[in-house]
C-alpha cells in the first residue's frame, strides 16, 4: 500500500515547530533562506502579510511559515519565476475557496417572519413593502437630524484683568 503526503507539504520540507508565533530569524532558518529574501518575498506575494510588532519585529503564524516553505518550493525546486509562483499560489487558493451558490433561493431574500407564513403572497408583498416604507421614514428622520446644524454655544468675550496703575513706572513694587 503506498502512503501519500499530504499536499500541503513538501517531501523534504523541515518540521515547523510548535508556536504561536516566529521570529524573521526563526523562519529563515525554518526555510533555510536569508531574511532580506523573506521581506522580499513580502512584497511579491500579498499572501504573505506577517503581524508587527510594537517594535517593528516580524511576527509570523504558522500558515505564513508553510507559505514561504511552499514559495521556497515553488521557487527554488519547481523551477516557478516569482511572477509564476504568485499565479500558482492564487490558483490553488481560488480551488480551495468555496462556490458561491449561483441560484439564490428567492424566499432567503424575505424577512424572517415571512418566511413560512401562511399568508397569501399579496399580503406577504404588502408587509415587505410597508416595513420597507416605515424604514425608509426612519431613515429620513435620521439624515435630517445629522445634516440640521448643530446650535453654537454663545461666545463668552475673554476678559482681562485690569491692574490700578498707581505709579508711572513699568515694574510696581513689591
Amino acid at each position: 500500500m503506498a502512503m501519500q503526503l499530504p499536499t500541503n507539504r513538501a517531501p523534504d520540507s523541515p518540521a515547523i515547530p510548535d508556536r504561536l508565533y516566529f521570529k524573521i530569524g526563526d523562519v529563515a532558518r525554518i526555510c533555510k533562506v536569508e531574511t532580506y529574501v523573506l521581506r522580499f518575498w513580502e512584497t511579491q506575494f500579498p499572501q504573505l502579510k506577517p503581524n508587527k510588532s510594537g517594535t517593528g519585529q516580524r511576527l509570523y503564524r504558522r500558515h505564513d511559515v508553510e507559505l514561504a516553505l511552499k514559495i521556497k518550493h515553488l521557487v527554488h525546486t519547481e523551477g516557478y519565476t516569482l511572477a509564476g509562483a504568485r499565479q500558482a499560489l492564487e490558483q490553488s487558493h481560488r480551488q480551495h475557496r468555496p462556490q458561491p451558490d449561483p441560484q439564490p433561493d428567492p424566499q432567503s431574500r424575505l424577512p424572517l417572519a415571512v418566511v413560512g407564513q401562511s399568508q397569501p403572497i399579496s399580503a406577504q408583498t404588502e408587509d415587505v413593502a410597508s416595513t420597507i416604507a416605515h424604514a425608509r421614514t426612519e431613515l429620513r428622520e435620521i439624515a435630517n437630524m445629522l445634516a440640521a446644524p448643530e446650535p453654537q454655544p454663545p461666545r463668552r468675550r475673554a476678559r482681562l484683568a485690569t491692574m490700578p496703575s498707581t505709579s508711572d513706572s513699568l515694574f510696581p513694587p513689591f
